[in-house]
C-alpha cells in the first residue's frame, strides 16, 4: 500500500471534490484529507489518498481525461512534511526605491578679491657727501594706500537631513499546513458525553459539539468516531435488532437514511449519503464527519454482516466542498 498526494489547479469549485473523490475511490484508493483553497489562478486542491501501488497509474489515468482539471500533479506522501502546492501564486514583496536626493545647494557667488594699488614710488636726490636737507615731497606722491576692505562673515551651511528610504514590504506571513499527530479517543469525555443519550436523543448535537471542543485537537477524530459507534450500537439496539439482514442498498435506503435524517438533513444518492449543512463541520473549521461514519458503522454492521461494511469520506464542507459526502461499499 501507498500513499499518494495529488494536488490539482481547476478554473471552478462546485462539485470539484465529490467528483475527483469518486474517481480516488473508482481507482481503489481510500480518500485520508483532502483540503480546497482560493487562489488568484483558480481552486487549489489537495488530497491525500490510501491505496495498492499498482493502481497508481489508473488514477492517473483518471485525472487526466477529467476536463476540469488545468492541471494535476501527484507524488509520495510523506507524514509531516510541509509541500507546497505547485498552483499556488507566490506571494513576493514589493520593493519601493529610495527618494531621490535632494540636489546640493548652488555655492554663493565670491567676491571679487580688492585690487591692490601700486606701490608709490619716493624719488630721491642724488647721495652728496655734504649735509643737506631732503626735499619735500610733491603732494601728488604722497599717496596712501587704501586700507584693505573687510572680511564677509562665513556664511555656514548646514547639510540638509534626506528622507529615510522606504523599508521594501515584508513578506505576508502564511501559516503552513501542519498534520495533528492523531491520538486515541478521551473515554471518559465520551462517555460523559452519552451518559444521558437515552433522553437527549436525537438532540445530542450540542453535546457532539461541546465534545468537539473539550477534548485535545490530536483526540477530536478519534473520539467523535467512538462517540458515533456506541450511539450507532445504541441505536440498532433499541430499533433494529429484530431486523434480519439486509443488503448494502436496502440497509442504506430503510436504516442509514432515516437515521441520519433524525440528526440532520440527508440526501441519498445511490451509495452516497449526502449530508447538508452539517453543523459539526463549519466551513474553514475542523471536519466532523467522523461521528457519522462511527455512527452508521455501529448502526448497520449488525444488519450488513457477514459482509464487512466500508465507508469513506468522499468530501467535507470543513475542506471547502458545498456538502458532506459518504460512500459505502461492501
Amino acid at each position: 500500500m501507498i500513499e499518494l498526494e495529488i494536488q490539482g489547479l481547476s478554473q471552478s469549485r462546485e462539485g470539484l471534490l465529490i467528483e475527483v473523490g469518486r474517481f480516488v475511490l473508482a481507482s481503489g484508493f481510500t480518500l485520508r484529507s483532502q483540503r480546497l483553497l482560493q487562489d488568484p489562478h483558480g481552486m487549489l486542491l489537495t488530497m491525500v489518498v490510501r491505496g495498492p501501488a499498482r493502481k497508481q497509474r489508473a488514477l492517473e489515468a483518471l485525472l487526466e481525461n477529467y476536463d476540469r482539471l488545468v492541471s494535476f500533479h501527484i507524488s509520495p506522501f510523506v507524514e509531516g512534511e510541509v509541500k507546497p502546492h505547485f498552483g499556488a501564486t507566490v506571494k513576493r514583496a514589493t520593493y519601493l526605491p529610495p527618494p531621490a536626493p535632494l540636489p546640493p545647494p548652488e555655492p554663493a557667488p565670491s567676491k571679487p578679491a580688492p585690487v591692490a594699488a601700486p606701490a608709490t614710488s619716493v624719488v630721491l636726490e642724488p647721495f652728496v657727501t655734504a649735509p643737506v636737507r631732503a626735499k619735500p615731497l610733491p603732494r601728488e606722491a604722497l599717496q596712501t594706500v587704501p586700507a584693505a576692505p573687510p572680511e564677509p562673515d562665513f556664511e555656514f551651511i548646514l547639510p540638509t537631513s534626506r528622507a529615510p528610504a522606504a523599508a521594501p514590504a515584508a513578506l505576508e506571513d502564511v501559516a503552513p499546513f501542519v498534520d495533528v499527530v492523531a491520538l486515541g479517543p478521551d473515554e471518559a469525555a465520551v462517555g460523559q458525553m452519552l451518559q444521558s443519550l437515552e433522553h437527549d436523543y436525537p438532540k445530542i448535537m450540542p453535546k457532539l459539539l461541546a465534545l468537539q471542543g473539550t477534548v485535545a485537537e490530536g483526540a477530536r477524530d478519534a473520539s467523535l468516531t467512538l462517540a458515533g459507534q456506541r450511539a450507532g450500537s445504541w441505536l440498532y439496539a433499541r430499533e433494529y435488532s429484530l431486523d434480519s439482514r439486509l443488503s448494502l442498498h436496502d440497509a442504506l435506503e430503510r436504516i442509514a437514511a432515516p437515521a441520519l435524517r433524525a440528526l440532520v438533513e440527508v440526501d441519498l444518492q445511490g451509495t452516497q449519503l449526502h449530508i447538508l449543512a452539517s453543523p459539526l463541520c463549519s466551513e474553514g473549521g475542523h471536519s466532523g464527519c467522523s461521528f457519522f461514519s462511527g455512527f452508521l458503522d455501529g448502526l448497520l454492521a449488525p444488519l450488513t454482516a457477514p459482509a464487512r461494511l466500508s465507508i469513506f469520506p468522499v468530501c467535507c464542507r470543513s475542506y471547502g466542498a458545498d456538502e458532506c459526502v459518504l460512500a459505502f461499499s461492501d
